[in-house]
C-alpha cells in the first residue's frame, strides 16, 4: 500500500477519534444551581454548565418557552439569575461551546428552578406524637386552604435536605404522609411546602419545621425538682435532669411539648452528669408532668429514654413571711380576700359610712314630725274651753266631734308626762 494512502486513513482515523472524543464529553454535559436550585422570592442562583473539557462559553433556554432577556446571548463560566420573580419559576437547559470541537454540544438535561415563598406556607403536624420508638411510624399531615399539591423536605443531622415525597390532594384535604418504620436515617427535621397543580415550580414557603425525634436508644436519666414536686406561687422552679451516662445535652417536655433549646449537661457532686432547667417564679401553668431525655449533641435525633415522670404542682400563695398555719393546699379563691385587702377595706368603709348616714337622717326626719305634732296640739287646746250655744243642736254636734278629734290626736301623739298637765275632761253641753 503506497504511503500516502496510509497516512491519509491515519489522519481520517485521528480525526474521527477527536470528534467521538468530544461527542463524549458533549454526552457528559450537566447544568447546576447554586446554592439551591429550589430558589426564594428576590433571591439570586447561579447556574453553572459543566463537561469535561473547559467551555469557550454556554447558552441557557427556557423549556416551557418562556423569553427572558436576561438569557440571550453567551455566557462564560457561570450566569446569575435573578433577583427571581414568578416567571423564573420552570425548567432549563444549556448547550457549550468546548474548545475542543467548535460547534455546540446538544441541550443538557433539564434541571428545574422552583420559586419558593409564592404563597403562603402551609401548617404541618405530627400524629401521634414527634418521638417515636425504633420501628414505629409516624404521620406527618400537611394542609393549606388553597394549595392542592404538598411536598415533604427533610433535613438530616449534616444538613443535607432532601425531597421525602409529594402528594396531590383533591379539594381542601390535608395531605398525609406516612415516615416508618422509624430509624435513624428517619429522624430529622421535617418541612413542607405547598403549590398548585398547574404551577409545579411556583411553591409556597416552607411550613414551620418539626422535629421527628427516635428515642429509647439509651438509658433513661432521672428528673427532680429542687424543693419538691409542690411549690408555692411565686417561688423559683428548678427541674434537674441528670444521669450516669456521658450525655453532653438534656430536654426537657411537658405533657409531650418541648421547652426549648437543650442544656449542656455539667457533673454534680455525686459524679453524674446533670442540667439545671430553671423555669422562673411559679404560676399555675407551670403545674403539669414533666419528663427530660439526654442526648448527643453529634447526633441530636437520637435521645434516650424517657425519665420517670414528674408531677408538679403550683399551689397557693407567698404574700407574706411568717409561716402560715394554712392547709398548704389552700386555693387561690381562698386567698382572694387577701390578694386584694385595699379594695375590700375601701368598700367595707363606704357601706358603713352610708348606713350611718343613713340613720341619722331618718333619725333627724322623725325628730321633725314629732315637733310639728306637739305645735299643733298646743295651738289647739284653747278651743276645748269655749262655750257654744245651747240653743244650736247643730253646732253642738260639731263642737262634739271637734274636742273628741283632739282627745284622740292628744292620746296618740302628746308624751306622758303632758297627761297630768291637760287631763282628759268630758265636755259640757248646755241643755
Amino acid at each position: 500500500m503506497c504511503p500516502t494512502l496510509l497516512s491519509l486513513l491515519s489522519l481520517r482515523f485521528c480525526v474521527s477519534l477527536r470528534i467521538w472524543a468530544a461527542v463524549g464529553e458533549y454526552d457528559n454535559l450537566s447544568l447546576s444551581a447554586w446554592p439551591s436550585p429550589m430558589v426564594p422570592l428576590g433571591q439570586t442562583v447561579t447556574l453553572q454548565c459543566h463537561f469535561r473539557s473547559p467551555l469557550k462559553r454556554f447558552r441557557l433556554f427556557k423549556t416551557d418557552g418562556t423569553s427572558l432577556p436576561e438569557l440571550q446571548g453567551h455566557h462564560f463560566n457561570t450566569f446569575t439569575l435573578g433577583p427571581v420573580t414568578r416567571e423564573h419559576a420552570g425548567s432549563y437547559t444549556c448547550s457549550g461551546l468546548s474548545r475542543s470541537l467548535p460547534v455546540f454540544s446538544r441541550s443538557s438535561d433539564p434541571l428545574q428552578i422552583v420559586v419558593t415563598g409564592v404563597f403562603t406556607k402551609p401548617s404541618i403536624s405530627a400524629h401521634i406524637s414527634p418521638l417515636m420508638s425504633a420501628g414505629e411510624n409516624v404521620t406527618l399531615c400537611c394542609h393549606s386552604q388553597l394549595l392542592d399539591k404538598f411536598i415533604l423536605h427533610q433535613e438530616n443531622s449534616t444538613g443535607h435536605f432532601q425531597r421525602h415525597g409529594e402528594m396531590l390532594t383533591h379539594g381542601h384535604a390535608p395531605a398525609d404522609f406516612v415516615i416508618g418504620p422509624m430509624t435513624l436515617a428517619s429522624a430529622g427535621t421535617y418541612r413542607c411546602y405547598g403549590s398548585l397543580r398547574h404551577s409545579p415550580y411556583k411553591w409556597s414557603a416552607p411550613s414551620d419545621p418539626v422535629d421527628i425525634v427516635i428515642t429509647g436508644l439509651y438509658k433513661k436519666p432521672s428528673l427532680s425538682a429542687q424543693g419538691g414536686p409542690v411549690v408555692r406561687s411565686e417561688e423559683n422552679v428548678t427541674l434537674v435532669c441528670s444521669s450516669k451516662s456521658a450525655f453532653d445535652q438534656f430536654h426537657l417536655l411537658r405533657e409531650g411539648q418541648n421547652l426549648g433549646c437543650p442544656l449542656a449537661g455539667g457533673w454534680s457532686p455525686h459524679g453524674a452528669l446533670q442540667a439545671e432547667f430553671r423555669l422562673g417564679p411559679g404560676t399555675p401553668a407551670h403545674s403539669g408532668v414533666y419528663r427530660c431525655y439526654g442526648s448527643f449533641t453529634h447526633s441530636p435525633y437520637s435521645w434516650s429514654d424517657s425519665s420517670d415522670p414528674l408531677f408538679l404542682s403550683v399551689t397557693g400563695s407567698t404574700t407574706s413571711t411568717c409561716q402560715s398555719t394554712m392547709d398548704p393546699h389552700t386555693t387561690e379563691e381562698a386567698l382572694l380576700p387577701q390578694k386584694h385587702s385595699s379594695t375590700w377595706y375601701i368598700f367595707l368603709g363606704l357601706v358603713i359610712a352610708f348606713t350611718s348616714t343613713s340613720i341619722i337622717l331618718a333619725a333627724l326626719v322623725c325628730h321633725w314630725f314629732s315637733t310639728q305634732n306637739h305645735v299643733a296640739i298646743m295651738e289647739g287646746e284653747p278651743n276645748e274651753d269655749r262655750t257654744v250655744n245651747s240653743e244650736d243642736p247643730a253646732a253642738e254636734d260639731v263642737i262634739y266631734a271637734h274636742l273628741n278629734h283632739g282627745t284622740v290626736s292628744k292620746r296618740l301623739f302628746t308624751p306622758a308626762p303632758l297627761s297630768h298637765m291637760h287631763p282628759f275632761t268630758e265636755p259640757i253641753i248646755d241643755e
